[in-house]
């Protein structure tokens, strides 16, 4: 199934989707089931988000937050995932402490994995995951040539070594926990995303591309990530 492509036509339009996808998905959630699971991106992009809806109001207290992958780095470390989220967003907002579930990647990338594995056992469908995309191809930190846990039996926490960017340990979940989502969407901003784009058209064995849930997903991105001019918008 291809992705639901969104181009805004500015930053602005860009960033004014992406807040109206997050409140979508949360009114959803908050209506059929009175909590809204949310994965988080590292990564520039979602900062974006992250900084917008810091000054937004919703029920925080409704909200669980996990992550898509962490950096196998001290837990205080500004460079984690985790840290980004909190200093921008997380920390200037009513969000309970014990609904932040960052991945506990300061114990080393095996080690993390199983204990975030764990923890996700007893966790519902995502309601709503987000990703970012590398130049490379990969998504949260699944890279080209490792291996990115599509199986049916794959663990929902992978430990990666010799990552192609540092720090070269991290954590990551697996395909199959992040196609256990109602909604996913990608978050893709700037022109050194266009080849990249172009590759997922054409159906290239991108990590980014094996994500892949039932009800799809949906990829909003500006025009300079456009590969070329003629290309489905999907409002």
């Amino acid at each position: 199934m291809q992705p639901r492509w969104q181009i805004a036509t500015d930053d602005n339009d860009w960033l004014a989707r992406a807040l109206a996808f997050v409140a979508r998905a949360e009114a959803e959630a908050l209506a059929a089931r009175g909590e809204f699971h949310i994965t988080l991106a590292g990564g520039g992009t979602p900062k974006r988000l992250y900084q917008a809806l810091a000054d937004e109001a919703h029920d925080w207290s409704r909200w669980q937050v996990w992550y898509g992958d962490e950096r196998c780095l001290p837990a205080t470390d500004p460079e984690r995932n985790s840290q980004m989220a909190e200093a921008v967003w997380l920390r200037l907002v009513n969000l309970p402490g014990a609904n932040n579930h960052p991945i506990p990647a300061e114990l080393g990338a095996i080690a993390a994995a199983a204990a975030y594995d764990r923890q996700l056992r007893a966790v519902p469908t995502f309601d709503l995951v987000l990703l970012g995309l590398g130049e490379d191809g990969h998504t949260a930190s699944l890279f080209p040539g490792h291996d990115w846990g599509t199986g049916p039996s794959a663990p929902a926490a992978l430990p990666v070594f010799a990552a192609p960017k540092p720090p070269s340990q991290r954590v990551s979940l697996s395909a199959r926990r992040l196609d256990d989502a109602r909604q996913v969407l990608f978050l893709v901003l700037g022109s050194s995303k266009r080849d990249t784009v172009a590759n997922w058209r054409r159906g290239a064995a991108l990590p980014a591309a094996a994500i892949a849930p039932a009800a799809g997903v949906d990829v909003l991105l500006d025009r300079a990530a456009l590969p070329w001019n003629s290309f489905p918008v999907m409002g």
